[in-house]
């Protein structure tokens, strides 16, 4: 994953998909608007689903030159034939991931609203770092990783950063010249028209 000028979107899937119905939706998302990464993110924890759902996504987004990441599993990801992975729990695994995935996969860590966390996640060779929520949440301990957090890592570090957790229209615009991806999931799979909620946060950015 690159960094860019202007901040990219980061898709991150539903915890579960209809593989009858979505990688069709996806499909028309990734050619109406641009995304950088798919995080394929399910609450399965069944080998079957997920590589079945792993397999379907890969022939939606490889062809449209669109990176595949899988959250946590990191054995799936040569087997499946994805990019690479994010670290939902922690960036202290990211050091050993690395090593056993080799320095062409991408390798991603989530460090919630910690400092430490995302710089000791880049130190040990990820190439992003998630922080967040972005914005209040009725769940998790009721910290943000706020605008603060993303303006000193934008001047201090060169480890491309990602936003993401309860993103709205306000908090997209505030963040844009702060963060490199706004990592985009639940927001539009939680409306009726996915594709066009999406044109609309995206519309935020610039």
């Amino acid at each position: 994953m690159a960094e860019f000028e202007q901040p990219q979107i980061y898709l991150i899937t539903p915890p579960e998909i209809d593989l009858l119905t979505f990688p069709d939706m996806l499909a028309g998302i990734l050619d109406a608007t641009p995304i950088a990464c798919i995080r394929l993110s399910l609450s399965s924890r069944d080998e079957v689903v997920i590589a079945r759902a792993g397999d379907a996504l890969r022939e939606v987004t490889h062809p449209r030159d669109v990176a595949l990441v899988i959250e946590d599993h990191v054995q799936m990801v040569e087997r499946l034939g994805l990019d690479g992975v994010h670290l939902s729990d922690s960036p202290r695994s990211v050091r050993q991931v690395r090593k056993d995935l080799g320095r062409d996969a991408i390798v991603g860590a989530s460090c919630g609203t910690s400092q430490d966390a995302g710089m000791s996640a880049g130190e040990s060779g990820a190439d992003y770092v998630s922080f967040g929520p972005v914005s209040a949440s009725p769940l998790g301990d009721g910290d943000v990783a706020g605008a603060d957090l993303f303006s000193w890592w934008s001047e201090m570090v060169e480890v491309p950063v990602v936003a993401e957790g309860y993103l709205d229209e306000e908090t997209i615009r505030t963040l844009c010249p702060v963060t490199d991806f706004f990592a985009i999931g639940q927001e539009i799979w939680n409306t009726d028209n996915p594709q066009a909620r999406l044109a609309e946060l995206v519309g935020c950015i610039g």
